[in-house]
């Protein structure tokens, strides 16, 4: 039932708070006394008899108190309308809330089609007629959320404890980055993989790619390795010829001149068990991938994540690694040029502004042109 006040009770001082408040003593019962019987409290209800209390035509004959002290009959302060109520009223921060359930069925849409919607065309005209109405979304979406924001938080951390442990043995910080630049290849991968196998990203996805991130970099971690091995060999072996004749050379003219060589190694030597590493992988997971079962349904994401990651990751990897480390070979040869250029560019305006003499009397210019003589 609901009450609604009639504009006369407000001559009399009534509000909708007072009548509410008799109606709930007269049939409900206010607390009078509580009396103490061992370890139980019995609480005294004072209230309407249960006859008074058992119709409708009971409330119309009841009579309310006002003000002043005086009584007059319901019927001439009140309207009862019979509806729907709430079984129970509750609250989020002193805000009356109300609770929305629904379950998605998953042959004709997805938990994230459904939220999606809502957000976009749904909740958007609601809020336009109600301005003071707010949500959230709680249960298994806050949920969702919760651990979607520890995967980030775990993720972040394992690209830098991947990016610490090359950087440690491999004595660069670039070469690291060469290697973990096959990881945003396999993300797409898996991405790929969830439409090509008709699945919705869900948490265990998710997991997946976290768990990719450790596994696509083998791939480019052997490249990268070969090739830096290779490239010392030859470096090694073109100092020694010039030396053999009788030239001074520096190990550093050999390495850029053996990187071109030292990748075509690389690509013909360790293709082979690139391949194999990344198709044992893949293949290793297609039968949990391919089952249909309820129960391997939970991890068929994550196979997903990581068999088609590795795979897509493997590819680009062939190619990306020896580019990205010849345009770094690039990057550092034309740093070493400008450095060396804006050095031979100081000495002569040091020399021809200040002939600085050293032992012997000559001056610091004199001494260089007998040197290189």
């Amino acid at each position: 039932m609901q009450l609604r006040i009639k504009p006369a009770a407000e001559t009399l001082g009534l509000t909708l708070q007072d009548l509410g408040r008799q109606v709930r003593q007269a049939f409900y019962g206010e607390e009078a006394q509580r009396i103490q019987r061992g370890r139980d409290d019995i609480r005294v209800m004072v209230r309407y008899p249960r006859d008074e209390r058992r119709s409708l035509d009971a409330l119309e004959k009841m009579r309310i108190r006002t003000a002043n002290g005086s009584e007059v009959p319901f019927s001439q302060v009140a309207l009862v309308e019979s509806g729907r109520g709430f079984a129970s009223i509750e609250r989020v921060d002193r805000k009356r809330a109300v609770n929305v359930t629904a379950s998605v069925d998953p042959a004709i849409t997805s938990a994230g089609a459904v939220i999606a919607d809502l957000r976009t065309r749904v909740l958007p005209e609601v809020l336009a007629d109600y301005p003071e109405l707010f949500y959230t979304f709680e249960g298994a979406r806050a949920e969702q959320a919760d651990a979607a924001g520890g995967l980030l938080r775990g993720f972040i951390l394992a690209l830098l404890m991947i990016f610490a442990l090359l950087a440690v043995p491999l004595r660069s910080y670039l070469q690291p980055l060469i290697i973990m630049a096959a990881i945003p290849f396999g993300l797409v991968g898996a991405i790929w993989g969830h439409i090509i196998m008709d699945l919705d990203m869900t948490m265990m996805s998710m997991v997946g790619l976290v768990a990719l991130t450790g596994v696509v970099v083998n791939d480019s971690l052997v490249m990268v390795d070969f090739i830096q091995r290779a490239r010392n060999v030859h470096a090694d072996l073109g100092r020694e010829i010039r030396q053999a004749g009788g030239l001074q050379t520096d190990r550093r003219e050999f390495e850029s001149s053996g990187l071109q060589l030292a990748i075509r190694e690389a690509g013909c030597n360790r293709l082979r068990p690139i391949l194999l590493t990344s198709l044992t992988t893949f293949f290793g997971l297609a039968p949990l991938m391919l089952e249909r079962s309820i129960q391997a349904a939970f991890l068929v994401p994550m196979a997903v994540s990581l068999a088609f990651g590795v795979l897509f990751a493997t590819f680009i990897t062939l190619l990306l690694v020896p580019v990205s480390y010849l345009i770094l070979d690039d990057a550092q040869r034309a740093l070493r040029r400008m450095s060396e250029s804006r050095a031979a560019t100081v000495l002569p305006g040091v020399l021809e502004n200040a002939p600085l003499t050293l032992d012997g009397g000559k001056s610091a210019a004199t001494q260089v042109v007998e040197a290189s003589s």
